[in-house]
């Protein structure tokens, strides 16, 4: 009869009968919300680890599009190199609290617009905190201790929560709260928009990139009806904007 026992680090560790196996599977659970960056994350991950799960969350945002095109891009990259047989299971948690609390234009129907504090009113506080929260909570339960985010601070609206220092603290918190190492790796923390188009074609070719155009969602608007080079979008807020910029400047061209 198997058991399973944890293993800090590696994931599970199958016992026989009194052994232990040699090597256990590497296990890595991504946050993925099938935007452009997630995206390229969870193929980052099913490039690394043995045992990949993803895990979605439902705030009652605007661009709430992106949910569905979450399950188009796991099939779509089950096709990609060996990738099929390492994804794992999809859980879908739900906070509608969240959307409830928030007064922003991401979760309402508001024009976006900057701030007195300078960040633009598409902030969702504490979004990414929770999500790490549920994340790990789910790991925990999984046999899995790391966690893989798309945060970056390096090309994006200046949002608090996607710095490293708050990725960082989060680790400690969870990590001492649960009692159980927890890891997060952010693979595009010090990655812009452009460097991002090319780590992608990177791991998968053009077949990924070509993912990454038709099928993952960033606009804020929720706009699939507008198709661009880069993708679809409303094409003038500022999560279509970072994408367009990005890809430009990966494509060498002036406009798009």
């Amino acid at each position: 009869m198997l058991a399973h026992t944890r293993q800090a680090g590696v994931g599970y560790c199958t016992k026989v009968e009194g052994s232990i196996a040699a090597v256990s599977e590497t296990r890595a659970l991504v946050l993925f919300s099938g935007g452009q960056d997630s995206t390229v994350c969870l193929a980052w991950a099913l490039d690394r680890y043995d045992h990949v799960e993803t895990v979605g969350f439902h705030y009652g945002q605007r661009h709430e599009i992106e949910l569905t095109q979450r399950g188009m891009i796991r099939d779509a990259l089950t096709n990609l190199s060996d990738w099929g047989p390492r994804l794992g299971p999809d859980t879908m948690i739900a906070l509608p609290e969240l959307g409830q609390l928030s007064e922003t234009a991401l979760t309402r129907e508001r024009e976006i617009a900057f701030q007195e504090s300078g960040l633009p009113n598409t902030f969702v506080p504490g979004r990414n905190l929770l999500f790490l929260t549920y994340a790990a909570a789910l790991a925990y339960r999984r046999g899995i201790s790391t966690l893989v985010g798309g945060m970056c601070e390096t090309d994006y609206s200046g949002y608090p929560d996607c710095r490293q220092a708050t990725m960082t603290a989060m680790r400690e918190a969870l990590s001492l709260g649960l009692d159980y190492p927890i890891a997060i790796e952010t693979p595009l923390m010090y990655v812009d928009k452009a460097r991002t188009w090319a780590l992608a074609e990177k791991i998968g070719g053009a077949e990924l990139v070509d993912i990454v155009i038709d099928k993952s969602h960033t606009c804020y608007l929720g706009d699939r009806t507008h198709r661009h080079a880069w993708g679809y979008g409303c094409g003038t807020c500022p999560a279509c904007q970072l994408r367009a910029k990005g890809y430009q400047r990966w494509r060498g061209v002036a406009a798009i």
